[in-house]
């Protein structure tokens, strides 16, 4: 094994996938910050220092695992930046847009990625330095497509659940925010049923197909 072609694909792999998981995460303080609540930002969560954000069985272990186990389904997770919901100006309406601003984060950044892409196409690059940032670019398509999708599933809580919250009239909102608890369970419960589940896998895999497929008609990228 060349260590050197591993060290190369870690990074095309890593680059992507430590961006797309910094800035989703930072989005969210920011936009709390943005509608009065201050916690994240007090912690120091609102930065783009991947440290402040890396979980390491979330972002390292169990992405390494799923990759591992051959299921074609990787997921992973960073640390989730604090948000006291209570401080926000108009805590249930300002939710959703704390929320929404992860994912939003995401189709940001895989838009440009896509950019760089085509870009490099453009460009005709062939040599080697041309060729690796070509395959960071897909890469951090494939990976902020799939950390949005991924936090957009309506379980809390993921960011799908707090923006399903958000949106739910106050009896219904309140029954559904009391099933948080069980919400990791239940998670970890859909994507093991995910890996070992075939149809509903390639339900997922072809999802995330046409979010990756999307960028690349949008860019043209061949």
């Amino acid at each position: 094994m060349d260590p050197t072609n591993v060290i190369v694909k870690v990074c095309i792999v890593a680059i992507p996938l430590v961006l797309a998981i910094t800035l989703h995460e930072a989005a969210h303080g920011y936009v709390a910050r943005m509608f009065g609540d201050n916690t994240a930002y007090m912690l120091g969560r609102v930065t783009l220092n991947p440290a402040k954000h890396i979980d390491p069985i979330g972002t390292i272990l169990f992405p390494l695992a799923t990759i591992l186990s051959g299921s074609g389904i990787v997921f992973g997770w960073a640390k989730p930046v604090p948000v006291n919901f209570s401080n926000l100006r108009k805590p249930k309406a300002d939710m959703l847009w704390v929320a929404a601003a992860g994912p939003a984060s995401n189709v940001i950044q895989a838009t440009a990625w896509a950019a760089l892409a085509k870009a490099i196409e453009l460009a005709n690059g062939s040599s080697m330095v041309a060729e690796f940032w070509f395959a960071v670019a897909i890469a951090g398509i494939q990976w902020n497509v799939v950390v949005a999708v991924f936090n957009l599933f309506p379980i809390l809580p993921l960011d799908g659940g707090r923006i399903v919250t958000a949106l739910l009239p106050g009896r219904l909102s309140y029954s559904y925010s009391r099933l948080e608890p069980y919400g990791m369970p239940i998670l970890i419960g859909f994507i093991v049923l995910l890996a070992v589940y075939q149809p509903l896998g390639q339900l997922f895999a072809a999802v995330m197909g046409a979010g990756n497929n999307f960028f690349y008609a949008l860019f043209g990228i061949e």
